[in-house]
């Protein structure tokens, strides 16, 4: 069974080399799964900021926006720990592709549980990154209250079964559940 890590904050909090430091103190032999869509010029150059952080650090990426549960374990199962970055643009990408009528709680709930019933069958660490979106103004548009409303849902899932959850900010992680 894997042991599994949520590391959340805010934008630009810190969480993403937070996430990197974790990984390679657990080994060599680790995965970068990037969720990011190359939606246009400003998103490749965060991919390719993201990918330049990780250049020369031993890392392996897949890209895969949307299918996290058809990796498990058996396309990861080479390495000892598995860095997926990020959930919030894994909803992102599944609201975009199904369109926001037909995505909801329980339909996003079912999606995650299966990604995570599947990451069980893996036997490293895996380590989730993640936006604690819910703690800011209320959107004032329906979809962005329902992107909002998906990724606390994912959040809520993956914490509740983490074996470790951290809360980064201005840098600094700080154990929520160890």
């Amino acid at each position: 069974m894997a042991r599994l890590i949520l590391i959340t904050g805010g934008a630009r909090s810190g969480k993403s080399s937070y996430a990197l430091g974790v990984a390679e103190k657990i080994s060599k032999k680790k995965i970068f799964i990037a969720t990011c869509p190359h939606l246009d010029s400003e998103m490749s150059e965060r991919v390719r900021r993201h990918t330049e952080e990780r250049k020369g650090r031993g890392w392996q990426t897949i890209e895969e926006e949307t299918e996290l549960a058809n990796l498990f374990p058996e396309k990861v199962q080479d390495a000892d720990v598995v860095l997926i970055d990020c959930i919030t643009l894994w909803v992102n990408n599944i609201l975009y592709k199904s369109g926001e009528d037909n995505i909801d709680d329980y339909a996003i709930s079912k999606l995650c549980s299966l990604w995570l019933e599947k990451t069980a069958e893996y036997s490293g660490t895996v380590i989730c990154v993640t936006n604690e979106v819910g703690m800011g103004v209320v959107p004032e548009n329906r979809l962005a209250r329902k992107y909002r409303d998906l990724v606390g849902t994912c959040n809520q899932l993956i914490g509740k079964i983490a074996d470790e959850v951290a809360l980064v900010s201005c840098g600094i992680p700080l154990a929520i559940k160890k």
